[in-house]
């Protein structure tokens, strides 16, 4: 069982995150904020080539076609929560269902936010919607953590382009690296400075590298060799 009280900016855990959560403190986390598979990929029409630009990435990722069930994580994500703690989960239409049924009678709210994305990818094909939102399941109890502002900065919809320009890693590159300014706004609403942030499928650190900069602690859990290495750098050159 790893000591939080001796975490000063952050811990990384390389492994599967099932066995790694067995690892953290009951009650020892203030937000849970993490992006899993979709289970999109069984869906994808395929990547698409062109002369004029990069590769439409359809296909998303092989990690992608592994089933994911919510209720695999209900145990453990009650155990480690604090009393005040939080619960946000990207997850997309075809997920959403399954989140609610196993997490809405487990906690005293259950909602969700859309995040839509000002610059999705193109549909060249013209085949159906833009795919310009996603989604966020929320989950808290009374007497959660919780910023509130003013009315209009408290809607559950969220505006931001993609991960573009130097925000994007390019080596390696991840299929669905999240912006920070989605990922700090959720961590200035459910959260307070030092206190404990956990992404369990980690990717490229981005929730870490937000929480480092609204001066929150991080605990991030990544089983991917490549994309670990990313997070070991890019949490060494944040603040």
């Amino acid at each position: 069982m790893i000591d939080v009280n001796t975490i000063d900016k952050y811990l990384l855990m390389h492994g599967d995150c099932m066995d790694k959560l067995k690892e953290i403190p009951d009650g020892s986390i203030d937000l849970i904020l993490c992006d899993p598979p979709y289970n999109l990929a069984k869906y994808s029409t395929g990547n698409m080539k062109f002369d004029w630009r990069s590769e439409i990435n359809n296909d998303v990722a092989k990690w992608d076609l592994i089933e994911l069930s919510p209720i695999d994580f209900l145990e453990e994500f009650k155990r480690v929560l604090s009393p005040t703690g939080n619960i946000f989960i990207f997850t997309s239409y075809n997920l959403i269902g399954k989140w609610h049924e196993v997490f809405d009678s487990e906690f005293d709210t259950f909602q969700f936010m859309v995040w839509h994305k000002t610059n999705p990818v193109p549909n060249i094909r013209k085949s159906s919607f833009l795919n310009s939102c996603e989604l966020i399941v929320c989950m808290w109890n009374k007497g959660h953590t919780w910023n509130f502002t003013k009315q209009n900065e408290m809607h559950n919809f969220i505006e931001s382009p993609i991960c573009m320009g130097s925000e994007r890693l390019k080596n390696p590159k991840h299929p669905t690296q999240k912006p920070l300014a989605v990922l700090k706004q959720i961590i200035k609403i459910a959260s307070n400075e030092n206190d404990i942030v956990l992404d369990m499928f980690m990717g490229v650190a981005s929730t870490g590298v937000a929480a480092r900069e609204l001066n929150r602690r991080f605990i991030g859990i990544e089983i991917d060799d490549v994309y670990y290495d990313a997070c070991v750098k890019r949490m060494s050159e944040t603040k």
